[in-house]
C-alpha cells in the first residue's frame, strides 16, 4: 500500500478533478430538484463515485469508536432533513485530518475531520456542523454552484488548482486562477453568502427537530472564528478571515448573530459530557504517519525527512499537501511517479501543474546535491496577461522510485525566496523519527484549585497555551474553569 504522501500528487488532482468532473457533464445532478426532496437515484450514483477519492483526499476513514460515534451523530441529524426516512441511507465519515473541514455530497455522504470534531464542545456543536452540510445538500447549494461553473469556459485547470491551493485567497494566487480559468471558475465554486445562511437556517431546524439545544450553532460559528483568529496570530498573519473550516466556509464570525437570532429562546440537550467522553484520547493536530509541524520545522517519521520553512512564513499539513506559505510567494511539498530521472520528473511536475492550456516547462534544469540527496531545479515563468510570477520545481531523489518536490509560486525574480526552504530538505536519523510523538486530547476535571492558567500550562505547546486552552474549551477571555467541571487539554501521548 502506498503511503498518503505519496499519494499528494493525485489526492490534488482529484480535488480539481472531482470538483471539475459532475459540473462538466451535459446536466448537473440535483440542479433541477426541488430543495428538500429525497436523494435521487442519479445522486446517489454521484456521491458513490466520488466517495473513496473525497476519503483520500483528506487522509483516509477512521475507523473505531471515534467514528461510529461521528457516524451515529450525523446520520440521526441527517434523518431531519428529509432526504431519506431511513438513517441507514446516509455515509457519515470521520477523517483523518488535522484541517477543520466539513461537507457533503449528494448521495447522502457527509465527512467530519476529527480536528473539527476536537473543536467541538458537546454533541449539540457537531450535530450543527454536521446538520449544515446536509443542510447543503438539501437545498441543492452544490449542484446549483456547479451548474453556474459548467457555464463558464473551463481551461488552465491544473494551474488553477495549483494557484487555489498554494496561494487561497492571497491576490497572487487570484489573479493566477483567474487568468488560467478566463471564466474564474474557482469563484463559482465557491458557497454564496445566502446560500450559507441558508444551510445555517437548516442546520438550526434539524436541530430543533431532533430536540438538540438549537442555539449550538452559534456557539459552533464562535469557536471556528476563535480558532480561525488564534491560528492567523501564530502563524503571524494579519488576515483572520480564511478560515481553515474550507474556503467554501467564508467568516464564521460574520454569521453568529444571525445562529443566535435563528435559535430565538428554544433550548434542548446539548450532551456535554458525553461527546467530551466520546473523544477522550483522539489524536489532535497533525497525525505522525502523515508527518508534524513543530514550529518551522515539518518532521516526517515515517518517510524519514524534514524540512524547515524560511523565516517568516508558516505551514499548512493536509493529508493532500504541505504548504508553506507568506506574503512574498506560497510552496507546497508534494510527490509523483519516479522513474530513477529526476529531468523527466521535473518536467513532468510542470506539466501536471501547467495542465493542458498552459505548457509550462521550465527554462533549464540544473543538478546539485542538497544534504547527500541527489537534487534537481528549474524555473519557468508565466505571464498572464495581468503580471508575471516564477514557477519553481526543486527536486530530491530518495531512491531509484522515489522522490518529493517543492513546486513554488512567487512574484517574477524572487524564487530565490525559498531558496533556505529548498537548501534544508534533509533525511532524519532512526532516533529523531522515533522521537515525534502525538498530541492527544485528554479530558480533565477541574479540581478545586484549578484555574485557566493551570490547566493552559499542562497543554503540549510552548506558544499560546492560554490563547489554546480557551478556544478549545469554547472560553471568552472573561470566561474562568468552574470545578467538578470537565475541560480538553491537549498532551503528548502514544
Amino acid at each position: 500500500m502506498s503511503h498518503p504522501l505519496s499519494r499528494k500528487m493525485k489526492s490534488i488532482a482529484v480535488a480539481g478533478v472531482a470538483a471539475m468532473a459532475v459540473s462538466a457533464c451535459a446536466t448537473v445532478p440535483g440542479a433541477n430538484v426541488a430543495p428538500g426532496s429525497p436523494i435521487t437515484a442519479e445522486e446517489a450514483q454521484v456521491g458513490a463515485q466520488y466517495h473513496e477519492q473525497f476519503v483520500a483526499q483528506f487522509g483516509g476513514e477512521m475507523t473505531g469508536p471515534y467514528a461510529s460515534y461521528v457516524d451515529q451523530i450525523g446520520s440521526n441529524i441527517a434523518v431531519q432533513s428529509g432526504l431519506a426516512q431511513d438513517r441507514n441511507a446516509f455515509d457519515v465519515t470521520l477523517l483523518n485530518s488535522s484541517v477543520n473541514n466539513a461537507f457533503a455530497v449528494p448521495g447522502g455522504y457527509v465527512y467530519a475531520t476529527r480536528q473539527l470534531v476536537n473543536l467541538m464542545n458537546n454533541e449539540a456543536e457537531l450535530a450543527a456542523v454536521l446538520g449544515h452540510e446536509v443542510g447543503h445538500v438539501a437545498a441543492r447549494h452544490s449542484a446549483r454552484r456547479q451548474a453556474a461553473a459548467q457555464r463558464n469556459q473551463i481551461g488552465g485547470v491544473g494551474i488553477a488548482i495549483l494557484s487555489s491551493i498554494l496561494l487561497g485567497d492571497n491576490p497572487l494566487g487570484e489573479t493566477i486562477a483567474r487568468g488560467a480559468l478566463q471564466g474564474s471558475q474557482v469563484l463559482t465554486l465557491s458557497y454564496s453568502r445566502n446560500q450559507e445562511l441558508e444551510a445555517d437556517a437548516l442546520g438550526v431546524q434539524y436541530l430543533k427537530n431532533a430536540g438538540y439545544d438549537p442555539r449550538s450553532m452559534a456557539t459552533l460559528l464562535q469557536s471556528l472564528a476563535a480558532q480561525n483568529q488564534l491560528d492567523a496570530q501564530l502563524q503571524g498573519r494579519d488576515n483572520a478571515t480564511i478560515p481553515e473550516w474550507a474556503s467554501t466556509h467564508p467568516d464564521p464570525a460574520s454569521r453568529v448573530q444571525n445562529a443566535v437570532q435563528l435559535a430565538g429562546n428554544n433550548t434542548g440537550v446539548t450532551n456535554r459530557d458525553t461527546f467530551l467522553s466520546r473523544i477522550d484520547g483522539m489524536i489532535y493536530g497533525d497525525d505522525p504517519e502523515q508527518g508534524v509541524i513543530e514550529g518551522n520545522q515539518f518532521i516526517h517519521p515515517m518517510l524519514r525527512f524534514s524540512f524547515t520553512a524560511p523565516q517568516g512564513f508558516y505551514m499548512i499539513n493536509s493529508p493532500s499537501a504541505v504548504s508553506i506559505n507568506g506574503d512574498a510567494g506560497q510552496a507546497q511539498l508534494t510527490t509523483g511517479a519516479y522513474n530513477n530521472n529526476l529531468d523527466t520528473y521535473i518536467r513532468s511536475a510542470f506539466q501536471a501543474i501547467g495542465g493542458e492550456q498552459q505548457q509550462l516547462a521550465p527554462s533549464s534544469i540544473e543538478r546539485t546535491t542538497v544534504n547527500g540527496l541527489p537534487a534537481a531545479f528549474g524555473t519557468a515563468r508565466v505571464n498572464n496577461g495581468q503580471q508575471q510570477v516564477d514557477v519553481t520545481v526543486f527536486a530530491y531523489e530518495f531512491s531509484a522510485d522515489q522522490a518529493f518536490h517543492f513546486q513554488a509560486i512567487t512574484p517574477a525574480g524572487q524564487s530565490g525566496t525559498f531558496n533556505s526552504l529548498f537548501s534544508s530538505m534533509r533525511r532524519i536519523s532512526a532516533s529523531e523519527a522515533g522521537s515525534v510523538i502525538p498530541r492527544r486530547i485528554d479530558i480533565v476535571t477541574a479540581g478545586g484549585g484549578d484555574s485557566v492558567a493551570s490547566l493552559a500550562q499542562r497543554m503540549a505547546y510552548t506558544d499560546g497555551q492560554e490563547a489554546r486552552f480557551r478556544v478549545l474549551n469554547g472560553l471568552s477571555g472573561n470566561d474562568q474553569v468552574v470545578p467538578g467541571r470537565k475541560y480538553k487539554i491537549v498532551v503528548r501521548a502514544n
